[in-house]
């Protein structure tokens, strides 16, 4: 099994870089910061093609074509890890280190959108709330922790929906 959960979860890796390399370096520069989100989810996603293409493996190539929920749902998880691991800590290379200034660019985007788009009433209410976040999601710990939670559920999605889609028990291959 462990063969298996590096060589995919470091093919998932991989693509989860590479894609994400694109959409910061290439595509930021030159999109909104909507269609940026949606590319950045949409790299997480197509990078966890991988995960599916793991436990097809596992299942037709080293346990007989068989796979139960339990096995899956391990094995998913696992090869699950390696791209939340390194996709957290890119994060923290890009955001602290290759392009500082993007957590302000973020925010004064933010800020923007709050007063164009709040009643009166509300803004400063809601400055602060975003001022407080801003804080909070500026510590290294908590920018890795949101982003490795953010891939992880991801993964586990996509884990859950391929053991669905792939296992067989011996009923289902004798039969």
């Amino acid at each position: 099994m462990k063969p298996v959960i590096f060589r995919y979860g470091l093919f998932a890796g991989l693509a989860i870089l590479v894609l994400s390399g694109f959409h910061f370096f290439i595509l930021m520069p030159n999109i909104s910061w909507e269609t940026a989100e949606v590319a950045g989810y949409l790299s997480m996603i197509l990078s966890m093609i991988f995960v599916f293409m793991g436990i097809r493996y596992y299942r037709d190539h080293i346990n007989n074509g068989l796979l139960s929920f339990t096995e899956g749902l391990k094995l998913g998880a696992l090869i699950v890890l390696i791209p939340t691991v390194l996709f957290a800590v890119f994060d923290l290379l890009y955001t602290k280190v290759l392009n500082p200034s993007w957590g302000d660019e973020y925010f004064e985007y933010y800020v923007t959108k709050i007063k164009t788009s709040t009643p009166s009433d509300q803004v400063d209410e809601k400055l602060q709330a975003l001022q407080k976040n801003k804080e909070m999601f500026s510590h290294p710990l908590i920018q890795f922790s949101l982003m490795a939670v953010t891939v992880f559920v991801i993964g586990m999605i996509v884990t859950i929906i391929s053991t669905l889609a792939l296992r067989r028990n011996k009923k289902t291959v004798a039969g």
